[in-house]
């Protein structure tokens, strides 16, 4: 009998013991999901959330999903509201690939509310992306051709559901190429990003913050 680890190149189990090694944020879930089975031989993914949580009378301002759960709530303690969620792909092909310029390659997604008077603003595709460039800069995390997308989706309820408010959503979906096979800097840098999208602070030195709406 052939053991299963057998047909596991090298570099990709090593590439799953430096996963294992990432050091991220406390308020991140993470859990191992379903890989995609047709995008390379061999991938392992893992997705991403993270939940409101109360803010104490010492904690640093929130700001995006986090300061408006944290007002829906009345200021309590509320543990059952998403703020952001992601998935976090790493694709391993021995042969390489000429559109990934190397053998791995990382594809990521991340998704949060907004506030709806923010959802307009220009800048907010340039500022998500500015995310991911600084915090993968953040962490050294050496990579090369990068490329992505940001959107933002608007959801609006009409008849019965009319007294629903309007919601924005901003998604980020983006890849890069790994140097090397060590990606623990990569999660940890990803990882981050989540809880940034999520309001989650302190924001890491450097990173620019969305826009905030002017409170009367």
């Amino acid at each position: 009998m052939v053991n299963a680890l057998d047909q596991v190149p090298p570099d990709f189990l090593h590439a799953l013991g430096t996963l294992r090694k990432a050091r991220c944020r406390k308020e991140l879930h993470l859990a191992e999901i379903p890989a995609p089975a047709r995008l390379a031989p061999f991938a392992v993914a893992l997705g991403a959330e993270v939940m409101a949580q109360g803010a104490g009378p010492s904690a640093p301002p929130l700001h995006g999903p986090a300061a408006m759960a944290l007002a829906a709530a009345g200021g309590g303690d509320e543990g059952g509201t998403e703020l952001a969620t992601g998935r976090f792909i790493l694709l391993h092909d021995p042969e390489g690939s000429a559109v990934w310029d190397g053998e791995f390659r990382i594809v990521t997604y991340i998704r949060a509310e907004l506030e709806p008077e923010m959802g307009n603003d220009e800048m907010l595709g340039t500022v998500a992306w500015t995310w991911l460039v600084e915090a993968l800069e953040n962490h050294k995390a050496p990579y090369r051709a990068a490329g992505g997308t940001a959107t933002r989706v608007l959801s609006e309820s009409f008849g019965t559901l009319a007294e629903r408010p309007g919601t924005i959503d901003i998604e980020l979906r983006a890849s890069w190429t790994p140097a090397t096979p060590d990606v623990t800097a990569h999660l940890e840098a990803w990882s981050d990003m989540v809880c940034t999208f999520a309001g989650l602070p302190p924001l890491p030195e450097g990173v620019t913050p969305l826009p905030q709406r002017r409170r009367s």
